[in-house]
């Protein structure tokens, strides 16, 4: 059992939070830890540098998705002005220094690049810190995940394993676990039930819609093209916490033609995300890497749009490579393309078959059981290496 585990999570975009509340989780329901806290990084670092780390990339995301996929390739290079980058981060972060020189933690798990960085730069620079470790939240690497002081890398698939290694990262530092997401989504459930338990009929094909991550736009454009659908289909439009967005959307279903045979449930944000999946047949949204993940772990064929340039194109890929999923380029061919998968049953089933072939419902705990194993071996029996002499680490 560790005696103090710290999770250090970025609020850049909702997966890196969410995939360190599901290791929080995992942590507290399999005993393996006294204490657990997990950490938002930038609510440790400056204010100005904190908006601007958070509304830089999200204007950049949204407002210029051309220039955010070249700079991501860009600085997609192992190691390059990687102390200058650090040095910096860590300079806009003090209080969270002074917040791990109280705390002492045994070990910290990072689900973001930016606190790696942060520890990896104190470990550089010969400051006590906490054993390291990464877990990355998308299927695909990328160079900024990269950090010297990391003693292990949790990666999602075979792929980023071999990706890692080409980096220069040992084997025996590398474990595939999966994107950890909540431990609900392991949990079993029975299909006519949930849909039962939201008000939705049974026997018709459910296409749940996640638009936290899309623009207005965009989702008026995948609502008209749902509605033009030719069978009975009801579609679940989960709205996030943006209550906005979630009027307008209402509004966007009064205006749809009245013959539709489409039915709409809308949702503002939800705690049950797992049991709407489950509800479902197909997933349309943007694959990031949570929710890739909590979308596999619940069995659902994936329609692909307007993914964002960089790591979410990656995700595409191997998503298109798996099986799982197709892809919408032009939001008007939206009904089109469901239509022919519909009408395609022995593909659907195929495309679902495979996302629960690769799924890993159960990667929070692969992770904090894998953690176990090392600590267990004081970090080293299992890859026989030498215990450090003289450990830089709290413990």
């Amino acid at each position: 059992m560790f005696t103090k585990v710290l999770i250090l999570s970025s609020s850049v975009g909702a997966g890196h939070v969410r995939a360190a509340e599901a290791l929080e989780r995992a942590f507290l329901e399999s005993g393996a830890a006294r204490d657990v806290r997990h950490v938002d990084t930038l609510k440790y670092a400056n204010k100005l540098y904190s908006w601007l780390y958070v509304e830089g990339n999200s204007y950049m995301v949204h407002r210029m998705p051309t220039v955010a996929g070249w700079l991501y390739d860009a600085l997609d290079k192992p190691w390059r002005n990687e102390r200058q980058r650090v040095a910096f981060d860590r300079f806009n972060s003090r209080p969270l220094v002074r917040m791990l020189q109280e705390y002492q933690p045994e070990i910290a798990v990072c689900t973001h690049f930016l606190p790696a960085g942060i520890l990896s730069s104190l470990k550089a620079a010969d400051r006590r810190t906490p054993r390291q470790t990464t877990v990355i939240t998308d299927l695909d690497i990328h160079a900024m995940w990269l950090s010297r002081g990391c003693e292990h890398y949790f990666v999602a698939i075979d792929e980023a394993r071999a990706r890692l290694e080409g980096f220069g990262i040992a084997a025996h530092q590398i474990t595939v676990t999966g994107i950890p997401v909540d431990p609900v989504f392991s949990l079993p459930k029975n299909k006519s039930e949930m849909r039962h338990k939201h008000g939705l009929p049974d026997g018709r094909p459910t296409i749940l819609v996640s638009a936290g991550r899309l623009r207005l736009g965009p989702l008026e454009h995948i609502m008209n093209s749902l509605a033009t659908l030719r069978r009975q289909v009801q579609a679940i439009i989960v709205c996030g916490g943006n209550e906005e967005v979630r009027k307008r959307v209402e509004q966007s279903v009064t205006r749809l033609p009245a013959d539709a045979l489409v039915t709409f449930k809308i949702v503002g944000l939800s705690s049950e995300m797992d049991e709407l999946m489950a509800a479902s047949d197909i997933f349309v949204g943007r694959p990031g890497g949570l929710t890739t993940a909590e979308a596999l772990a619940s069995g659902l064929a994936f329609v692909i749009v307007t993914p964002i340039p960089g790591q979410e194109e990656r995700n595409s890929d191997h998503l298109l490579e798996e099986g799982v999923a197709i892809r919408c380029n032009d939001l008007s061919l939206l009904a089109y393309k469901l239509e022919r998968l519909l009408d395609d049953t022995k593909r659907l089933q195929s495309m679902k078959e495979s996302a629960t072939r690769i799924a890993r419902p159960r990667a929070a705990f692969a992770v904090v059981e894998t953690l176990l194993g090392l600590r267990g071996n004081r970090w080293n029996g299992a890859t026989g290496r030498e215990e450090r002499k003289e450990s830089r680490g709290w413990a």
